[in-house]
């Protein structure tokens, strides 16, 4: 599973002012992601705005993305929710797209128990052969995979290789980590925290960060992976106050004002989510300038 270790970014979807889907920009993107070294792509997950994007639409972003890339990276693809058999079908229809696998949210607003999120990825295990990414995301989802269910699933099912783990709990992410089968991937989903959850044997991080600083993020989590802390420490302290900003006012709001004013593409979301206010806009172009990434 070394294609889903180090640095994976969960690609934000651009868009047009009128709130169409930029093609031109994902392709730039897709570019300065790759040529920023980073080991893998993520697509159409939290920050690429999913929920607001039809089906046709999550096809286009897909296909352009697999078409720029080139198959220089692996490309995961996210696909979950909170409808089991709406998934299943979604699932069925992505396995000779070219894809390397999946990342599956763990299911949202209905608040399943223990036994029903095991029972949810229990089928999606048997309804594809793709690997799947588990994600844990419990400030979203309202309801947190605890360790021994995440457990659960990596022993019983070979397709399991791996948890985006954004609990924020590092005691919980050090459970899974100490307890885990063997090549099962713990990869962090906070990016202020992953340096820390490297010391501790995260395999890596799938990063909002790393849409706006590839090449600064990856050398961190490389040094980080093999050990060397002492050198990966000045970086994550240069990546910590953008890191704040880029979630001051929520995702992805924040990485695409940062990624307008470093030229990549416009700061539009679709609603319910809106631009982040000017005085948050004012901060993050002044903490660019400050660490010499704008002028």
């Amino acid at each position: 599973m070394n294609q889903f270790k180090g640095l994976g970014v969960a690609m934000v979807t651009p868009f047009l002012e009128d709130g169409n889907i930029d093609i031109q920009s994902l392709k730039k993107l897709t570019n300065f992601l790759i040529e920023g070294g980073v080991n893998y792509l993520v697509v159409q997950g939290t920050t690429g705005e999913s929920p607001v994007l039809n089906a046709t639409e999550k096809r286009l972003v897909l296909d352009t993305v697999i078409a720029a890339n080139q198959d220089r990276v692996p490309v995961v693809y996210g696909v979950g929710g909170n409808n089991t058999s709406l998934v299943i079908s979604n699932l069925k229809s992505l396995e000779s797209t070219g894809i390397s696998g999946i990342l599956s949210v763990s299911p949202y607003y209905n608040k399943p128990t223990q036994d029903g999120i095991y029972a949810h990825y229990k089928a999606l295990a048997e309804a594809t052969n793709l690997p799947i990414i588990i994600y844990n995301v419990p400030g979203r989802t309202g309801s947190n995979i605890l360790p021994e269910t995440t457990l659960r699933l990596a022993s019983d099912f070979k397709n399991f290789v791996g948890i985006k783990e954004a609990s924020g709990n590092i005691e919980q992410v050090m459970s899974i980590i100490r307890d885990r089968p063997k090549d099962f991937l713990v990869i962090s989903g906070d990016d202020a925290i992953t340096l820390p959850l490297l010391a501790t044997g995260a395999d890596g991080v799938i990063s909002v960060l790393g849409n706006a600083f590839p090449k600064e993020f990856s050398e961190m989590v490389k040094l980080g992976l093999e050990g060397n802390f002492i050198a990966a420490r000045p970086i994550h302290y240069r990546l910590l106050e953008i890191t704040k900003l880029l979630f001051k006012e929520g995702n992805p709001a924040g990485v695409k004002e940062t990624l307008k004013y470093l030229g990549i593409c416009r700061n539009t979301v679709r609603l319910p989510l809106i631009p982040v206010s000017a005085a948050t806009s004012t901060e993050i172009r002044n903490e660019l300038k400050e660490q010499g990434w704008y002028s």
